[in-house]
């Protein structure tokens, strides 16, 4: 069987939905996940941001991009510093475009905006520039995402999601597909990156890169929130039983490689990182996929340091905002919202060497 059919067979087992998996700690019900979970709704003096961490009804955990504006189309123009990525450093969606852009060497004509990954307190569906002078975005001079949103659409009422491309001269959200800008950037900005970018989408593999693709984003990306995402034990064991199956799988692949696709960086080795970057310091943890550490995996373990090694995944990777959001979760007061932060686990073995070059010699 060849790799491809491969993983034709694989897809064959999954069922996959491309709708956005929100964050746990926003949406469920479970106390494990969400500390707010079961609070009485509360309103806090937040500028113009309102109290809303009980309103599920309006901000449902599932919703796909809205805006999907492409370049590969000529509907958005290819055009140096005309878009700005905004995104939040502890978002694996999100997190996926910022090392792209860098890796590609995008980032000297793309440029990245933060949100802050704590919201204000009560705030569920928006995204706020607190990180910056005067709490406005320097180049958009906005406070909120939703600003951006609104221009887009004035309608727009679903929650706003990060990553989003904004049209700098517009200011208007043109694209907030997490599943669809890194092969956007790949194909249609080739004028723009560096000379030595790797080509995250090479045509031959355009077909084992998409059925791959979804396979993770399935059972690693999305089967970690489902798991945190659950109301009963055997939605949690199903969930769980995946992300483990999965990576089993992915550490047998990675025995016989260096990267997902050989010796090549493709898109489908910066999804998969992302969640193994976050998978100690929250997912183990927080929401109970406990049966091995990333650490365990000898394979998924030297592979993801072998790539955190390149300034572009190194660079967009901080570990300090991911436990701020998925622990500290928002600006609530301690007093009306008690959690602990936890101290670990121990960083510094991400700098350890790896073994990963074993496979170019």
């Amino acid at each position: 069987m060849t790799k491809e059919a491969a993983l034709r067979e694989e897809l064959k087992k999954i069922d996959v939905n491309e709708k956005l998996s929100a964050c746990p700690i926003d949406f469920s019900r479970s106390k494990v996940a969400n500390p707010r979970a079961g609070q009485q709704s509360k309103t806090y003096v937040s500028g113009t941001a309102k109290s809303n961490f009980n309103d599920r009804k309006k901000f449902q955990p599932y919703q796909e991009p809205q805006f999907n504006n492409l370049f590969t189309d000529g509907t958005l123009p290819v055009e140096a510093n005309r878009y700005r990525l905004i995104w939040s450093r502890h978002c694996p969606w999100a997190n996926r475009l910022a090392i792209a852009i860098d890796l590609l060497g995008l980032d000297n004509v793309i440029s990245k905006g933060v949100v802050d990954p704590l919201r204000p307190a009560g705030v569920v569906g928006d995204w706020f520039f607190t990180l910056d002078d005067n709490d406005e975005d320097p180049v958009l001079h906005t406070h909120s995402l939703s600003e951006s949103y609104l221009k887009a659409d004035p309608n727009y009422d679903l929650r706003t999601t990060v990553p989003a491309l904004v049209d700098i001269k517009t200011g208007k959200v043109v694209n907030n597909n997490y599943n669809t800008l890194i092969d956007e950037f790949s194909i249609a900005w080739k004028k723009y990156q560096n000379e030595n970018a790797p080509d995250l989408y090479p045509e031959a593999l355009r077909e084992d890169i998409d059925a791959l693709n979804k396979i993770i984003y399935t059972d690693v990306n999305t089967a970690v929130n489902e798991a945190g995402l659950a109301r009963s034990q055997a939605d949690y064991e199903k969930y769980y039983n995946r992300v483990f199956n999965r990576l089993d799988w992915l550490e047998d692949r990675l025995s016989k490689q260096r990267y997902l696709f050989g010796s090549i960086i493709t898109d489908t080795d910066i999804r998969l990182y992302v969640t193994l970057a976050r998978f100690d310091v929250v997912f183990y943890q927080k929401y109970y996929v406990n049966k091995k550490r990333l650490v365990d995996y000898p394979n998924l373990w030297n592979y993801t340091k072998d790539l955190y090694s390149l300034p572009a995944f190194k660079n967009n990777t901080d570990f300090d905002a991911i436990k701020k959001r998925f622990y500290q979760v928002d600006h609530t007061p301690q007093s009306d919202l008690p959690r602990i932060i936890p101290n670990g686990p121990d960083l510094s073995n991400w700098t350890a060497p790896n073994d990963r070059d074993r496979f170019e010699k």
